[in-house]
C-alpha cells in the first residue's frame, strides 16, 4: 500500500465539521465515500485535525492508503474526484508521501483565519461574524502580542474537550483591516477544540474597550474556562495553513 496526502478545501456551512459522526453529513464522509468510488476500494482518511460544524477550510489535508504507486501524478483522479465531490468541496492535490506520515501528527504548524464584516454583506454571510461595534485594532494587537507569551491555553479550551493537555505554542497572532473587514491570523504548533473562536469573543471586549489587555492576561492566567468569554460563532473561522516537514514527500 502507498501512503498519500491529498489537499483540500472546503465551505463548511452544509458539514457537521470534519470528523464522521452517525447519521451526520461530514466532510471527512464525504470525501471517503468519493475516493472511495474513484479508486474502486473502501477507504479510510485522517484528517489533520477536527474543524466543528459550519467551521471552513481553504486549505485542508488528509492522508489515505491505496494500492496504485502512481496517484499523484495521473490527473484523471484528481478530475474524477472533483467532479464526485459537491460544490463545496474541491481537492487540489494528491501527493505520495512515506509510509508512516500521518497529516495529524506530522503538522508543524496551523494557521487559522477569523473574519469580522463591519457592514451587512450577503456574498459573506457564511464566511463571516458581522459587527456593527467599533473595534480599536491597536488594543486588539496589544491584547494578542500577550498570547505569545503564555502556553498553557486552559481558558480558552472546550470543557470537558478530553485533551491531554492544554499546552499550545502560539507563534503569531495579529489583527489588520482587509477589504472593509477586520481579521485575526493566528498560528500555532497545535490547538485546541474551540480555541480560536474562544480567542477571539474574548478580545472582542478588549476592542469595544470594555477589557483592558491586563485583563485579558489575567484570563489566561486564571486558566478557566469560565473566565473568557463566549466564543465567536464558527462560520467566520477559516483554517487556511498547515505546514509540514518537507522529508515526508516523495
Amino acid at each position: 500500500m502507498t501512503r498519500y496526502f491529498v489537499f483540500l478545501s472546503y465551505r463548511g456551512t452544509a458539514y457537521y465539521g470534519w470528523q464522521l459522526q452517525p447519521g451526520r453529513c461530514t466532510v471527512q464522509g464525504v470525501l471517503a465515500g468519493a475516493l472511495g468510488t474513484v479508486l474502486s476500494q473502501p477507504t479510510a482518511v485522517t484528517g489533520a485535525g477536527r474543524t466543528d460544524t459550519g467551521v471552513h477550510a481553504s486549505f485542508f489535508c488528509a492522508h489515505f492508503n491505496a494500492v496504485r504507486e502512481d496517484l499523484g501524478d495521473d490527473g484523471q483522479v484528481l478530475y474524477s474526484l472533483n467532479s464526485l465531490l459537491p460544490d463545496d468541496i474541491a481537492v487540489s492535490r494528491i501527493v505520495k508521501v512515506r509510509s508512516g506520515a500521518n497529516a495529524r501528527f506530522d503538522a508543524l504548524s496551523r494557521t487559522y483565519r477569523y473574519t469580522i464584516s463591519r457592514v451587512k454583506d450577503p456574498f459573506a454571510a457564511d464566511t463571516s461574524w458581522l459587527l456593527h461595534w467599533p473595534l480599536d485594532l491597536q488594543r486588539l494587537n496589544e491584547a494578542s502580542t500577550i498570547l505569545l507569551r503564555h502556553s498553557d491555553f486552559t481558558s480558552f479550551s472546550r470543557l470537558h474537550g478530553g485533551n491531554r493537555t492544554n499546552i499550545c505554542r502560539i507563534t503569531q497572532a495579529e489583527w489588520h483591516e482587509e477589504d472593509g473587514r477586520t481579521i485575526f491570523t493566528v498560528s500555532a504548533d497545535r490547538f485546541l477544540r474551540n480555541m480560536v473562536r474562544a480567542i477571539v469573543g474574548t478580545l472582542i471586549p478588549v476592542g469595544r474597550g470594555k477589557l483592558d489587555p491586563e485583563g485579558f492576561e489575567e484570563i489566561i492566567k486564571g486558566r478557566n474556562r469560565g473566565l473568557a468569554g463566549q466564543s465567536a460563532p464558527a462560520h467566520g473561522l477559516s483554517l487556511t495553513a498547515i505546514e509540514y516537514p518537507a522529508e515526508l514527500f516523495i
